[in-house]
């Protein structure tokens, strides 16, 4: 019955004119580049955005002499080009186009030797931009330029946007740098109602700035939304307690923060941004794609300040004391490729995502990648999944800003979580957890406003062609009565019949992982788990969050991948296995009055 009613609940996916009210899951991303991002132009690519978009419906394109499929293609994207130099690439791509004919243009084009690139992209694109002066180099045509580059990505998501099959978002990335912090949005637009000309760190220095720009094309009947990616490199601004200049976060800042910003980006190739080992030494699973050799580039350091669950649990503390939260936030994940590849996230058959940068076994092993990471902490990137009732912009969009959302480290897990003070607490049956989620209680993303005792339900499902799933874990957050952020992590279920042992702590699912051969079988974990999970130390006085991570068994990571194929020694500073994994959006509950 349970197989029946699993079927059922993640049926094949709805046509536009049949919406679905309990949601499919749709999966997809919103962080990707293209050749009119200045710097994956530097490193070879020369997909366009319409590229990128028939590649992420499972065509076949080539990226530099190697052919690329996506085994399992998607149901949206969005194309994220830099905003800082779409008119320069124009310039670049169109003979006719204003400024082709420079010097500094020609030399770009003929660009071939990687030490060369390298040198370019320092001078024009990463010393630009984290410098004490960011502005369009020399050789910028003017904004006229600008908007034709702009028109190729607004016709391509166009031209590909198919109600009900494919969902193609306009969109583009803010590539904000102040002394090296990444600061970067992607401002995804709900239709084809966008503006003549984005607005880049050029225009717009920072983040409250960019809200306010947002807020000006709202009003003129525009929906967009942003969203912070990469924080793991923000240098501690990414999550503040102080706004751009410098005066403590104020309650029009935590409005318009919320507002515009209901998403953050969980993990992507430069690492995962959730928790790191060194400050989640309590949390056992906190040592996956750390991607600590950030730390020793762009003046940068490893700093709790610059994690998700950081973030969001001090967004408890500033809604206590503000009334509102800024830092209110669902998840989604991304790749952040400059392949032209969206989703390019399988670990067996990963070659990189930045062109000759990590192109080649040996630079992923022994490189640094682009003057900001070691090789070796690379990742293939990360996936979005959002429950909607269809596969239209408008779903999807309006999913997103509901934060009914979750992010996978690359996997197609499916995961379900809802929170209310009357739901069943033995539920087994997939389809009627859904409904009794929506009809008495709130779904990731949402709010919880009644005092009473909160259950938790939860489902998840492993990807049909990956791992099984080890375990589902709440982590919760909160604020104590001395305003002191607390958190706690609780095994809800899991797979097998382990027990708990002392303290709590549940066994090690196993490890089926033969490192000779870069293999796994799933004779360990399950193919499927729910359950429930009642917070009997809930505090209605407090201000609380719940969000839901789920694990797969042990499988081999890339680099593990990559040694056996090239007959390599596997690499000591790394782990050669991961456990892939899910994150749901938090619930949050408020406390009344």
């Amino acid at each position: 019955m349970l197989v029946l009613m699993t079927v059922l609940l993640f049926a094949t996916k709805n046509a536009a004119a049949n919406p679905n009210p309990l949601r499919d899951a749709y999966f997809g991303e919103q962080h990707m580049h293209t050749a009119y991002s200045l710097d994956a132009y530097i490193g070879g690519t020369r997909l366009q955005p319409s590229d990128a978009y028939r590649f992420a419906k499972g065509d076949e394109v080539q990226v530099l002499g190697q052919h690329y499929r996506i085994s399992k293609p998607l149901d949206f994207a969005a194309v994220t080009d830099h905003a800082e130099y779409l008119g320069e690439m124009y310039t670049t791509f169109f003979d006719d186009a204003p400024g082709h004919d420079q010097e500094l243009v020609q030399q770009l084009i003929g660009l071939t030797d990687l030490k060369d690139k390298q040198e370019w992209f320092q001078k024009y694109v990463a010393g630009n931009n984290r410098g004490d002066n960011p502005k369009h180099p020399d050789f910028f045509s003017g904004p006229e330029t600008t908007r034709s580059g702009w028109k190729v990505v607004v016709d391509a998501a166009e031209a590909h946007n198919e109600p009900g099959k494919f969902t193609a978002f306009i969109a583009y990335e803010w590539s904000a740098a102040p002394k090296g912090a990444n600061l970067h949005r992607n401002i995804i637009f709900r239709d084809a109602n966008v503006p003549d000309l984005p607005m880049s760190f050029y225009e717009i220095s920072r983040e409250d700035e960019l809200w306010d720009w947002l807020a000006g094309l709202e009003a003129k009947g525009m929906k967009p939304f942003a969203i912070p990616h990469n924080s793991n490199a923000g240098k501690t601004l990414m999550f503040p307690d102080k706004d751009a200049k410098g005066n403590p976060i104020s309650l029009e800042y935590a409005k318009k923060r919320e507002h515009f910003e209901p998403l953050v980006e969980m993990m992507q190739i430069k690492g995962n941004s959730e928790v790191h080992k060194n400050f989640w030494a309590n949390d056992e699973f906190a040592d996956f794609e750390n991607a600590s050799s950030m730390a020793n580039y762009s003046g940068r350091r490893l700093d709790k300040r610059n994690y998700v669950r950081h973030g969001i649990l001090q967004g408890l503390a500033l809604e206590q004391k503000l009334g509102v939260n800024p830092f209110k936030l669902g998840f989604v994940g991304g790749t952040d490729n400059h392949n032209g590849l969206p989703s390019d996230v399988e670990e067996y058959d990963w070659n990189g995502g930045h062109g000759p940068e990590d192109g080649s076994v040996e630079r992923r092993r022994n490189a640094n990648v682009g003057g900001w990471i070691g090789g070796k902490d690379l990742n293939p990137g990360s996936l979005t999944g959002v429950w909607a009732t269809e596969n239209t912009r408008s779903a999807i969009w309006d999913a997103m800003k509901a934060r009914e959302t979750f992010a996978t480290s690359g996997t197609l897990i499916k995961v379900r979580f809802f929170g209310g003070s009357d739901l069943s607490q033995n539920t087994k049956d997939p389809v009627a957890l859904v409904k009794e989620g929506y009809a008495k209680g709130v779904p990731m993303g949402g709010t919880l406003q009644s005092d009473a005792t909160p259950t938790f339900t939860v489902h998840a499902m492993k990807d049909p062609d990956g791992a099984n799933l080890d375990r589902i874990q709440v982590i919760k957050g909160w604020v104590d009565d001395k305003g002191v952020l607390q958190e706690k992590i609780v095994d809800v279920i899991w797979s097998g019949d382990r027990k708990p042992g002392p303290g709590g702590k549940l066994p090690p699912v196993g490890n089926t992982v033969d490192l000779t051969k870069a293999t796994y079988t799933n004779t360990i974990g399950d193919g499927e788990l729910i359950g429930s999970w009642t917070d009997t130390e809930f505090d209605p006085r407090q201000h609380a969050l719940y969000y839901v991570r789920v694990l797969e068994i042990p499988t081999p990571r890339w680099s593990s991948y990559d040694a056996v194929r090239n007959k390599l020694p596997l690499l000591e500073d790394v782990p050669a296995t991961i456990q892939e994994r899910a994150w749901t959006s938090p619930i949050w509950y408020r406390p009344q009055g």
